[in-house]
C-alpha cells in the first residue's frame, strides 16, 4: 500500500500496487506526450529556419548580381556614347556576358533551390524518424509496462489461487518444489559444476532441506551454501517465527561443512522487515540470511559472486595443504619403511643369531664327539697293545688244564704234519 497527499486538498489518502501503478503510468505517458509534442515543435521550428535561410542566401545572391548587372549596363551605355562601332561591340560583349551571368545566376538559383528542399526533405526525414523512433519507444515502454503489469497480476492470481486451493502442506511442498524448479532452470547455463540436491543425512539428529556447493575446473569449492524452506505448515506451538528456526539452522550448517546458511522463508508474511528483501542475521549467526523465495536466485549469485574473489587464495590454500599431504605422505612412507626394514633387520638379525648359536652348538657337539671318538682310538690302542701282548705262556700261567692242553697239541702237530 502507498500513501499520497492530494495536491489541492492536501489531504493523504492509500491506494493498492495496481493503483499505484496507474497514476504512474498516466504521469509518465502525460510527461512523454508533452516531451513529444516540445521535441515536434523543435525540430518544426528548425526546419523553417533552415528554409528561410536557405532562401535568404538566394536573395542575396540575386540582388548581389543584379546589383552587378546594373553596373555593366551603366559602363556600356558611357561606352555607347563613345561610338557605334564601340556600342555595337559592347553590347554583343555585354549581351554575352549577361547571359552567361543569367545562366550562372539561373544555374546558382536551382542549386540553391534543390539545397533548400534537399535541406527540408532532410529535416522532415529527421523528424518523420525521431517521431517513429519516440512512438516505437513509446509503444515499447507501453508494452513493457502492460506486461510486467501482467505477469505481476498473473502471480498474485496464481498465488491466490493457490494459496486457496492447496493445503498447508502442499503449500510446503511447493515451496521446496518452486526454488528446486528456479534452479535447475538455469542450471546449465549458469551452475554448470554446482551440486544442489536435497539435505538426506539426518545422522547429526537433524537435517536441512537442500544443501548447495560449487566448484571450479580444478574441484576448488567456491562456496557452500544450507537452505531451509519454512511457510505456514512449518509452524508450531513455540515455532511460529522466523527466528525460532535459526539455531537449528545454524547448527545443520556447520554439521555439513556448509559456508552460509539462507533461510527460505514465507512466516510473517506482514513483516516490513523481511519484506524488504535480504536480512543479514549475522547478529545472531554468523554467515546466515533470511529470504523470501522470490530471491532465492539472487541470493545464490550474490554469494558465489562474493566468494569468486576469495577462489585465488582458496586455491592457493589448497596448493598448499596438497602439498602439505605430499609431504605428510612422504614422511608417512618413509616412517612405513624405516618401522618395516627395522622389523625385517630385527628378525634377520635374530635368525641369523639362532644360527650362529646353533653352529656353536654344532661345534661343540662335533667337539665332545671329536673328543669321545680320540677317547675311543686312545682305548683301542691299548686294547691292541694288550691284545699283541697276549702269549699262551701267558695265558696257561695259572690255568694248568690249559697248560696241559697245549702241550699236548705241541706234540700232535709234528705227527698231524707227517
Amino acid at each position: 500500500m502507498h500513501e499520497i497527499n492530494c495536491p489541492h486538498c492536501k489531504k493523504a489518502f492509500k491506494i493498492d500496487e495496481t493503483g499505484y501503478a496507474d497514476i504512474v503510468k498516466q504521469v509518465r505517458d502525460s510527461e512523454f506526450d508533452q516531451q513529444l509534442h516540445e521535441r515536434l515543435e523543435l525540430a518544426e521550428k528548425e526546419k523553417q529556419n533552415a528554409v528561410e535561410l536557405a532562401e535568404n542566401k538566394v536573395g542575396l545572391e540575386m540582388q548581389a548580381a543584379a546589383a552587378a548587372k546594373d553596373t555593366e549596363i551603366q559602363k556600356l551605355k558611357a561606352r555607347l556614347d563613345a561610338g557605334e562601332i564601340k556600342q555595337e561591340l559592347a553590347v554583343t560583349e555585354a549581351l554575352s556576358a549577361l547571359g552567361k551571368e543569367r545562366d550562372a545566376l539561373t544555374h546558382a538559383l536551382d542549386m540553391a533551390r534543390q539545397e533548400s528542399q534537399a535541406a527540408s526533405k532532410l529535416a522532415e526525414t529527421e523528424l518523420n524518424n525521431k517521431e517513429l523512433e519516440n512512438q516505437q519507444s513509446k509503444n515499447s515502454l507501453e508494452d513493457k509496462h502492460k506486461t510486467q503489469l501482467k505477469d505481476r497480476d498473473d502471480a498474485i492470481e496464481r498465488l491466490r489461487d493457490m494459496k486457496a486451493r492447496l493445503s498447508t502442506k502442499m503449500v510446503g511442498e511447493t515451496l521446496e518444489q518452486h526454488c528446486e524448479t528456479e534452479f535447475n532452470r538455469i542450471r546449465a547455463t549458469a551452475f554448470q559444476r554446482a551440486y544442489f540436491e536435497k539435505d538426506n543425512d539426518a545422522r547429526s539428529g537433524s537435517k536441512g532441506d537442500y544443501i548447495f556447493r560449487d566448484s571450479d575446473e580444478a574441484d576448488t569449492e567456491i562456496v557452500s551454501i544450507m537452505f531451509e524452506m519454512k511457510n505456514e505448515s512449518d509452524t508450531t506451538a513455540t515455532k511460529k517465527k522466523n527466528e525460532d528456526f535459526l539455531k537449528e539452522l545454524d547448527k545443520d550448517r556447520i554439521a555439513k561443512g556448509c559456508e552460509y546458511a539462507v533461510l527460505v522463508s514465507l512466516l510473517e508474511a506482514d513483516s516490513e522487515l523481511y519484506n524488504t528483501g535480504i536480512v543479514d542475521v549475522q547478529h545472531r549467526y554468523p554467515k546466515m540470511y533470511v529470504i523470501r523465495p522470490q530471491f532465492f536466485l539472487p541470493m545464490i549469485t550474490l554469494l558465489r559472486n562474493a566468494a569468486m574473489k576469495s577462489l585465488e587464495y582458496k586455491t592457493e590454500l589448497k596448493l598448499m595443504k596438497e602439498q602439505n599431504v605430499d609431504i605428510t605422505s612422504f614422511e608417512s612412507n618413509l616412517d612405513k619403511f624405516k618401522t618395516a626394514f627395522g622389523k625385517n633387520y630385527d628378525l634377520a638379525s635374530r635368525k641369523f643369531q639362532k644360527a650362529i648359536d646353533e653352529i656353536d652348538k654344532s661345534i661343540d657337539h662335533l667337539q665332545k664327539t671329536k673328543d669321545a671318538l680320540l677317547g675311543t682310538d686312545r682305548q683301542l690302542r691299548l686294547a691292541n697293545d694288550k691284545a699283541q701282548d697276549v702269549t699262551i705262556k701267558k695265558l696257561t700261567r695259572d690255568n694248568l688244564t690249559m697248560a696241559a692242553k697245549f702241550k699236548e697239541l705241541e706234540h700232535q702237530e709234528p705227527s698231524d704234519a707227517d
